[in-house]
């Protein structure tokens, strides 16, 4: 009787999938790994996505308009709109940030080095992701060639200036294992940016794409069998498949425990700034206050929209709080708070500016732009949005991107949530 069953308005192809993939059908299809970006529901398609239907209000009366033009004796302009700002604890010439990605094929070296070039060449932050050195190492065997980590380091202080961005070094518990901090800390690659307080270390508790969840990685059989003594596997794939699942911990946190982590980071490396990474839990704003009060001179809170990560397909689809609901959760603070999940264009990043956020991160939008031209895809990219931001902060009534205040944006009318100004 196979296939003489149909199911009308019921996802028939999953299950079928499921009944003869078993344990592997819970994730995406096996050929996607490495190669394809994957997040969760399609724009538009997520009824809990605040920023997808808030809106941008421009007020009728502009005191801030009026107060630009007596400064310019003129009328003001969308030109005249200032995006630069500063990132945990840099100097960066717009709201934006290279989100981390880590170690997979789709964050190869090539495209690698390429984002950090051009990120260099913006005068933006970018974020290196975990599992760079556990996956590839820190340096080649002959230490003469550069790794992933080392390559980015250098791509992105080679076309920077001495003033402005920074390059951020994210660790999971894996990286913790590696050392990777020490490793990068220690390094000549890094001593132009620890000279002019460009370097941060950034402590990663979880991220959007896989909330609570740790490390999930496919592996050949070869491979894996070389690190069995050091991870768990899981044979989800089948017996029979060359691939196996590598399965590590997401590390466990309290409100002390974080505080410690925090504490250790400031003390052993003193000059490099602290991050921290937030998933988006449901006590998102205990956790982001809490990382403040121990020190850390950002926060980032990647949204359920975020994420290259391998994950089950629930959690990409069910599980975390979306972006907009992180942002109304925890408010503006007058703290350093940083956005990821779905930022490609200027209007999303308007309305998470105006919610708190201090700058806003490009993740998948980022590689899909080096993907598309090495040389100078992500600039445009990054230019395009420079341009919506003027626009629509001028638009506003407002003239520097720190200006922008949640009375910007109207939330739909069913959001639960208040946003706070304190």
């Amino acid at each position: 009787m196979t296939g003489t069953l149909s199911a009308d308005g019921f996802p028939e192809a999953q299950v079928r999938h499921r009944a003869r993939a078993g344990e592997a059908g819970a994730f995406p299809e096996l050929k996607t790994y490495g190669s394809g970006m994957l997040g969760a529901a399609p724009a538009g398609h997520d009824p809990y996505d605040l920023l997808e239907r808030a809106r941008i209000v421009p007020p009728v009366f502009m005191p801030q308009r009026l107060a630009k033009l007596i400064d310019l004796a003129r009328e003001p302009l969308y030109t005249d709109v200032e995006l630069a700002t500063r990132i945990g604890g840099f100097a960066s010439r717009l709201p934006l940030y290279v989100s981390a990605f880590g170690s997979t094929q789709v964050a190869s070296h090539d495209l690698g080095e390429a984002a950090g070039r051009q990120a260099g060449q913006l005068g933006i932050p970018m974020v290196i992701g975990e599992n760079v050195v556990p996956v590839n190492g820190f340096r080649s065997a002959a230490d003469a060639a550069a790794s992933p980590l080392i390559g980015r380091i250098a791509a992105y202080t080679a076309a920077a200036d001495d003033e402005h961005g920074g390059v951020v070094v994210q660790q999971s518990t894996e990286d913790a294992d590696a050392e990777v901090w020490n490793l990068v800390y220690s390094d000549p690659v890094s001593e132009q940016l620890l000279a002019t307080g460009r370097l941060a270390f950034e402590l990663k508790v979880g991220q959007g794409a896989k909330p609570g969840l740790g490390g999930l990685t496919v592996l050949d059989r070869d491979a894996g069998d070389r690190v069995a003594g050091q991870y768990a596997m899981d044979t989800v794939f089948g017996d029979d498949s060359a691939s196996v699942l590598r399965v590590s911990s997401p590390g466990t946190f309290t409100e002390e425990i974080l505080r410690q982590q925090i504490r250790l980071m400031r003390n052993n490396f003193p000059r490099a700034r602290v991050w921290v990474k937030l998933h988006p839990g449901r006590d998102v704003a205990r956790a982001a206050a809490t990382a403040w009060e121990a020190g850390a001179d950002s926060v980032t809170v990647d949204g359920a929209e975020g994420g290259t990560a391998w994950a089950p397909t629930a959690f990409l689809a069910q599980v975390g709080l979306p972006l907009g609901e992180c942002l109304t959760r925890i408010g503006r603070t007058g703290h350093c708070l940083l956005a990821s999940g779905r930022i490609w264009e200027g209007s999303r990043a308007v309305k998470a500016l105006a919610l708190g956020a201090r700058a806003v991160g490009l993740g998948r939008a980022a590689l899909l732009a080096v993907d598309e031209d090495a040389e100078s895809g992500l600039v445009r990219l990054a230019e395009s949005i420079a341009l919506e931001l003027r626009l629509l902060i001028s638009a506003v009534g407002k003239y520097d991107v720190g200006a922008l205040d949640a009375e910007d944006v109207l939330l739909p009318a069913d959001a639960t949530t208040a946003v706070r100004t304190g």
